[in-house]
């Protein structure tokens, strides 16, 4: 399998020169923040600890972890690390609800943004010649804006398509020779179907290579769904806004987890409950600190995400550590009749149904009952009611397996459910108190 490297004098530094340069940095990060945010300073001073007490990379512990709610202390520029005039972009948390995230970019910033993303693509095999269609939301969310202006560092035609209008989506891939996408999964199972429904061949009427997917947890299920409809290889793409935006994490051509830029970002998984560490290769929370922001660097940031380090090095050659792809949000648990369960647990068992589409909801009501709502191909509604009901025995059984919970299913006709063209939102909780 052919390796590529955008710069591999860093990409495949030694873990003790890795080490070096990440505690060089971490020091740095401390006694600026220490010096020029007021927040940070005061958190510090609770924690009694000091930039100086910093002598090496396990002495992170040592300092106090920063949550959401700390973003919304001074707010909008409490956490700035530089003067108002030196800042020339803003994103926001891409949330829907309440106040957003005010994250706070440098002309630096968006270049070491830049510089990760042309890394990620180069890594997967995308090279000057490539087109890229971007089909994030450009905005005020970070993930369409990072994506591109990296790709064009790289030197890839870029078709700032945004989300939505999925019949233009697909005439702009034709039209143009599309071979990269960048979208949420979600809605990239939404444009696969509606490719075959319109009777095109994606291997034979499209140029389609590959795809980045990310801004929400999906299975290797789903992945591997999207990458059989549409003959290609999809790339998982981890980010938050709060760390600078996509590119924090990717996947190599070997697809066994995502190396994280560890000269960007020190890298640890902790307890959710307890935020203390947890043993290599097991499930925690993944907590950043950003190395190279200018802006508004972060320390030890709870991103709730939950992962685990894989342990062996990767075939790629690279020495930057991988983790899994993001198993769930410690936020997204949901608990039905004492168990907890994530949805990512029920979209690996969907996805891996023959017959079930691309399109699923799940819908709490009182009394702790749980519904899957599942849109199925169409070809099962030809009036053979024996057919449905052991497609719906299926997964039933399937979902009781995976979740100790037997939920009730509803089988849907394609295009029931709302289509999401940006984040999906799977869980509808209508539980009240």
């Amino acid at each position: 399998m052919e390796v590529n490297f955008w710069d591999p004098k860093i990409e495949t530094m030694p873990q003790q020169d890795l080490k070096a340069l990440q505690l060089e940095k971490l020091k740095k990060v401390v006694t600026l923040v220490y010096e020029r945010v007021p927040h940070y300073r005061k958190k510090f001073e609770e924690a009694k600890v000091k930039p100086e007490d910093i002598k090496s990379l396990e002495d992170v512990v040592r300092l106090p972890f920063t949550t959401k709610e700390d973003l919304f202390v001074d707010y909008p520029y409490g956490l700035l690390a530089v003067p108002l005039e030196e800042v020339v972009r803003l994103h926001t948390s891409s949330g829907t609800t309440g106040k957003p995230k005010a994250l706070f970019f440098t002309k630096k910033d968006i270049d070491a943004q830049a510089e990760l993303i042309a890394r990620n693509l180069v890594m997967t095999g995308t090279t000057r010649g490539d087109v890229l269609q971007n089909s994030m939301t450009y905005g005020l969310f970070t993930g369409a804006l990072v994506m591109h202006y990296g790709a064009e560092k790289l030197g890839v035609l870029v078709i700032p398509a945004g989300p939505g209008n999925t019949e233009r989506q697909i005439e702009l891939m034709k039209t143009f020779g599309t071979t990269c996408f960048h979208m949420t999964p979600s809605y990239a199972l939404y444009v696969a179907s509606v490719i075959l429904n319109k009777g095109l061949d994606p291997r034979r009427d499209l140029k389609l290579k590959r795809a980045y997917l990310g801004a929400e947890p999906y299975t290797e299920e789903t992945r591997k769904k999207i990458e059989e409809l549409l003959g290609i290889d999809v790339y998982n793409c981890y980010g938050l806004s709060e760390m600078g935006g996509p590119g924090v994490g990717f996947e190599c051509v070997y697809k066994k987890g995502l190396h994280i830029w560890e000269d960007a970002f020190l890298v640890e998984i902790v307890n959710p409950e307890t935020g203390e560490p947890v043993k290599e290769g097991e499930i925690g929370e993944l907590v950043l600190t950003s190395l190279n922001r200018e802006g508004m660097p972060l320390i030890r940031y709870r991103t709730r995400d939950l992962t685990f380090f894989f342990t062996e090095p990767c075939a790629c050659g690279r020495t930057h550590r991988r983790i899994s792809r993001i198993l769930g949000r410690a936020d997204d648990m949901f608990i039905v009749r004492g168990v907890n369960i994530f949805p990512q647990q029920i979209e690996a068992v969907l996805m891996g149904i023959k017959g079930v589409a691309q399109n699923y909801q799940i819908v709490l009501e009182n009394y702790d009952e749980m519904i899957v709502k599942v849109e199925i191909d169409r070809e099962f509604f030809d009036g053979r009611i024996e057919r449905l009901l052991k497609l719906k025995e299926e997964i039933v059984e399937k979902l009781r397996e995976a979740i100790l919970v037997k939920p009730k299913v509803e089988l849907l006709e394609p295009g029931t459910l709302p289509v999401s063209e940006g984040k999906a939102k799977r869980v509808i909780d209508k539980r009240t108190l």
